[in-house]
């Protein structure tokens, strides 16, 4: 992994200035998440009326959230919302009433295995209130009547999206996508919202080959909008990538899309495998975060998702654990390195036409020998080359190529804009 660099430590810093904020699929906690966002890089949001057909779902009610807590018989609260966000269940209908323990424990949630953590729990499409706290917590009550108040509003509003555009040379698009639903959860949900925006920022210091579009949206329902609401120009996108679980400790891990093939697969395969980083490869399961969305069959898009360790494969996995500690500035810049390496063969990954296939041109007479004097990748280039020139049949890709030679795509794709500054090859 990566040393710590000063571009982790501001991504970090980024983890913590929103971690604070209770996020849900729609409310207020969105929009304060896409504003501070909007300091970084600019957006345009999008405000998506209750009640729009999108696809097979409808855009819900909006929730938003001022308090919560128990109290019990001298007034102190047990359990409470200004702590943390996670100690109310997600979308909870408001409630103010007193009521004893045994009453009360239908709506608490706990994790009996994990007693010392909160758990993270919703109930977006089915109307209710509850509260999450540890078990140990729980265990700690004593019998008698209990003050619970849920001072939440569901109402008619809006989901609330967004999108930032960095231009490409071509109209033809990558997208890349991370949720914005989750409260205080750091990796599963903020660690992908950093690296999502510093990857942006870094592709504008570029002038990148294709047209990055970068979408900020609840999980699953926002997807789904975003795909309802671009349906008819979704042949744009050509390639694209989920971020999510971003910033732990672990190695990272490549989930391909529905078919396995797509040219972000290999793009992603040839890059883990190439760098040597500790990585693993899985196939597509309809199950997961918002590739699932991406890879419908309708669609079918070219998306795999990007993570460290994958969804529900780490103990802090949606509870309280998942907190500032647990995401480090080395994971996240590492996350955002292979981004940028990945997007940086996608881009290049041009086929061409030999246009001396007659034979093996000269390559001393044009200089391009010469050029490798002293190099200490003198063979690698010179065999990349050959390789260019052999496949250069407008049917293999500069990937193709690097595959079939075990030559890094770097050498590749070097020998192919030396072969075309020297008027051998086009594109």
């Amino acid at each position: 992994m990566a040393p710590v660099t000063a571009l982790g430590e501001e991504m970090h810093a980024l983890v913590e200035r929103l971690y604070p904020l209770c996020r849900s699929i729609t409310g207020d906690g969105v929009r304060a998440t896409l504003a501070i966002v909007d300091e970084y890089i600019p957006l345009q949001v999008h405000e998506v009326p209750t009640g729009t057909r999108v696809l097979d779902w409808t855009v819900p009610q909006e929730w938003n959230i001022r308090d919560a807590y128990i109290a019990d018989a001298t007034g102190r609260r047990v359990v409470d919302f200004a702590a943390s966000n996670l100690h109310v269940l997600g979308y909870s209908t408001p409630v103010s009433a007193t009521m004893s323990l045994d009453e009360l424990r239908p709506h608490l949630h706990t994790l009996p295995d994990q007693p010392a953590l909160v758990p993270y729990r919703t109930s977006y499409y089915k109307p209710q209130w509850g509260f999450c706290l540890a078990q140990d917590t729980l265990d700690a009550l004593p019998d008698g009547a209990y003050q619970v108040c849920i001072d939440s509003t569901l109402a008619d509003g809006h989901l609330t999206y967004a999108e930032h555009v960095v231009p490409g040379q071509v109209a033809d698009e990558v997208i890349v996508s991370c949720h914005v639903c989750h409260p205080s959860l750091a990796n599963d949900n903020l660690a992908g919202i950093a690296v999502a925006v510093f990857l942006a920022r870094r592709l504008a210091e570029q002038t990148p080959y294709y047209t990055y579009r970068f979408l900020f949206a609840p999980g699953t329902i926002g997807a789904i909008t975003w795909l309802a609401r671009n349906a008819e120009q979704i042949e744009r996108v050509k390639h694209g990538l989920v971020l999510a679980c971003a910033g732990d400790r672990g190695q990272l891990t490549y989930k391909q899309s529905r078919n396995g093939d797509a040219e972000i697969d290999r793009v992603m395969r040839h890059v883990l495998h190439t760098s040597q980083r500790p990585h693993t490869v899985r196939e597509f399961t309809p199950y997961g975060y918002d590739e699932r969305q991406f890879c419908s069959p309708g669609f079918d898009l070219g998306v795999g998702s990007l993570s460290r360790t994958p969804y529900a494969g780490y103990p802090e996995y949606h509870t309280s654990a998942d907190d500032l500690d647990f995401v480090c500035a080395e994971a996240l810049a590492d996350t955002l390195a292979v981004c940028g390496e990945a997007f940086a063969v996608l881009d290049r990954n041009r086929r061409y036409v030999n246009l001396s296939p007659y034979g093996e041109p000269q390559l001393g007479r044009r200089g391009l020998y010469d050029s490798l004097g002293g190099r200490s990748d003198a063979k690698q280039a010179e065999m990349a080359m050959l390789w260019v020139l052999n496949y250069a049949d407008g049917e293999q890709s500069l990937l193709d190529i690097a595959e079939r030679s075990r030559l890094p795509f770097e050498a590749v794709a070097a020998a192919a804009g030396a072969l075309r500054d020297a008027g051998l090859i086009k594109a």
